[in-house]
């Protein structure tokens, strides 16, 4: 998975550059100002008026449950990479709704008595679905408030007992179960096509198979990109 990932992350790398070169053939390019202009749209949902956008950053996540066993509450870093799509939602606002695909490695750890610790790694692949704003502030850059929620489901993941040196499956019928979604609220800023975002997401699932315990994630996502 991390190689598939790795090629993916090489291939963007090489496009993004000629991406950067022609960006004045964007849609929302403005020739009066020479650059992006996100409120030129003269259209609403559903005329192909949209943007696309890549992303990569660092996830500091954690996992909270009732069950000691489960309870992985310290932060830990992971990955986050993906891809989405903005369609504009109104022909006077620049308010925009945002949806993708993406790769999240979430999780936590804990100290043992003993001093050694234990990690939760619980990979998912993710669906966000947020309404943003995006605020001009400046002649190229804009502020972008986000609110919305997710979907996720854990595709692969272990369970690191450092003290006793055994690993099992984070998702299985004794430990979480794969289904995970909650609420995302941040914001970004574009620079032109660049683009930086702090998001939070906020775990509702249960995530526990236990009836009487509970267990959720949480992140927060630090995430570069660009907008195209």
């Amino acid at each position: 998975m991390k190689r598939l990932i790795i090629t993916a992350l090489a291939a963007a790398a090489l496009l993004a550059p000629a991406q950067a070169q022609d960006y004045q053939y964007s849609r929302y390019y403005n020739p009066e100002s020479g650059r992006l202009d996100y409120g030129r749209h003269d259209s609403g949902l559903g005329t192909g008026n949209m943007y696309y956008g890549l992303r990569i950053g660092p996830a500091f996540t954690y996992v909270n449950s009732d069950d000691a066993r489960l309870d992985g509450g310290k932060w830990q870093t992971g990955l986050s990479v993906g891809a989405l799509v903005g369609l504009p939602l109104s022909q006077s606002v620049p308010l925009y709704l945002e949806a993708g695909l993406q790769y999240t490695e979430k999780g936590g750890r804990k100290r043992l008595d003993s001093g050694k610790k234990m990690t939760y790694d619980l990979n998912y692949i993710e669906m966000p679905i947020v309404v943003k704003y995006i605020y001009p502030v400046g002649e190229h850059l804009t502020l972008q408030p986000l609110f919305g929620g997710y979907l996720a489901y854990g595709i692969s993941g272990r369970i690191k007992n450092f003290e006793e040196r055994k690993t099992q499956k984070s998702f299985s019928d004794n430990n979480f179960k794969r289904f995970d979604g909650g609420l995302r609220i941040g914001c970004g800023v574009g620079y032109d096509l660049f683009y930086a975002e702090l998001a939070y997401d906020i775990g509702l699932a249960n995530i526990c198979h236990d009836t009487f315990d509970t267990s959720h994630n949480g992140c927060l996502a630090l995430n570069f990109g660009v907008n195209f």
